[in-house]
């Protein structure tokens, strides 16, 4: 082993954005670290190749008390560094976590009655039950605020025709991509209302008769996660179930916003994992009689993928600095989806270059890594998609129709 590899060398956090932190932040993300290490860490790549949710690690998860931090009086930096250093050790868990908590559970701060919080809230949060997001459909993604096809249809819970002051609702349509579709308790559905288009949300039993789940199989990314095709035929879901905060699309912006800006921390995670990784190899791994990285393109290499890092790090904290002044707009969190996410696939890619065949196999993490921040890339808004909101904030012409 090089003598490098033993020494102790700069973290990857080059500019030391977590000392803006309070201690205690500091010390919870300590504590989130090694709990990482001991349990994510040693297992992650065999839960990756065998496409299994360890559902066992749940309760252990949900010890940590770190379900939605902003709502336990957590900074939005620390939040976010919570999502990076997740994505840094595993992309999946991570993905599964923002699903539940950023998307399931702050949909119940948000909009939930107070019955509906009552019921599920403290569950949800203490990952007793575990919940999914139904947005996306099979024609519709980016475009799904005007295409979505499924629908809603008030009715009489007793007659089972509609009924504009009915107490039930049945669905009908399906859903697509949906992240821990296959095993959440609920579901946060998306339907378009017969009555006048408007768009309804509802928490939906996942066990209700008229519910149909399967897995999305042949994935090369996020294989641990269980993204699920859901079809909804006549589905009956009581009125008491429904948001009653809801009443279109734009009432998710805020919540699909701080989804959007938790992605973004991926993003910085994902090459902080390939930073991580790319250095360990290029000090350890022997080429023509020396440790690769002594090689200057190597070196080259490495810089590169720092930097990309540091820099995207840097944006995510000027953005959580806007978060806790109630000042991030759409247009700046699609900025910095768009750009990072566009450095994550630079700095994977020059990671994997940098272990040459061996970046090909899951065994050293890098083909792992390489293969999950394509979707990274994708979900959230993809790149294209998150430019053109941001063309449009600084042109006041929308290129999207």
């Amino acid at each position: 082993m090089s003598p490098a590899a033993t020494a102790v060398l700069p973290e990857a956090d080059f500019f030391a954005y977590e000392s803006l932190l309070s201690q205690g932040e500091r010390d919870k993300l300590a504590e989130l670290r090694a709990f990482l290490a001991v349990e994510i860490a040693p297992y992650a790549g065999d839960w990756w190749n065998k496409a299994e949710f360890p559902a066992h690690i749940l309760p252990k998860l949900a010890a940590l008390e770190l379900s939605t931090p902003a709502q336990r009086g957590y900074s939005n930096l620390f939040a976010g560094l919570v999502i990076a250093e997740m994505t840094r050790v595993d992309t999946s868990i991570a993905t599964f976590f923002m699903v539940h908590h950023d998307l399931f559970v702050e949909s119940l701060y948000a909009f939930g009655t107070p019955d509906q919080r009552r019921r599920l809230l403290s569950d949800a949060a203490n990952l007793r039950i575990t919940g999914a997001f139904a947005l996306t459909e099979p024609d519709h993604g980016s475009d799904v605020a005007g295409g979505m096809e499924t629908r809603a249809r008030r009715i009489s819970s007793i007659t089972g025709k509609p009924d504009d002051g009915g107490d039930a609702w049945v669905l009908n349509g399906a859903k697509r991509w949906i992240g821990n579709g296959t095993f959440c308790d609920y579901m946060l559905v998306w339907a378009k209302d017969e009555a006048d288009g408007a768009v309804r949300g509802f928490i939906v039993d996942a066990t209700l008769p008229g519910v149909t789940r399967s897995r999305i199989e042949n994935k090369i990314a996020l294989r641990t996660v269980q993204n699920a095709d859901i079809a909804f035929q006549d589905v009956r879901v009581a009125e008491a179930d429904r948001f009653a905060a809801i009443s279109s699309f734009e009432d998710t912006n805020e919540l699909l916003r701080g989804s959007r800006i938790m992605v973004a921390w991926q993003a910085v995670g994902q090459q902080l994992a390939a930073f991580d990784v790319a250095r360990q190899y290029a000090v350890e791994r022997h080429q023509f009689g020396r440790p690769l990285a002594k090689f200057q393109l190597i070196q080259q290499q490495l810089v590169t993928m720092l930097g990309n890092a540091v820099a995207s790090m840097g944006m995510m904290a000027g953005l959580a600095r806007l978060q806790d002044e109630g000042a991030a707009d759409m247009a700046q969190v699609a900025l910095a989806k768009s750009f990072i996410s566009a450095r994550m696939r630079e700095t994977v890619a020059l990671g994997r270059s940098i272990l040459g065949g061996n970046g090909i196999v899951t065994d050293y993490r890098m083909a792992k890594i390489f293969a999950d921040a394509e979707a990274i890339y994708t979900y959230e808004g993809s790149y294209e998609i998150n430019s053109l909101i941001v063309g449009r904030s600084v042109t006041g012409m929308s290129a999207i129709v």
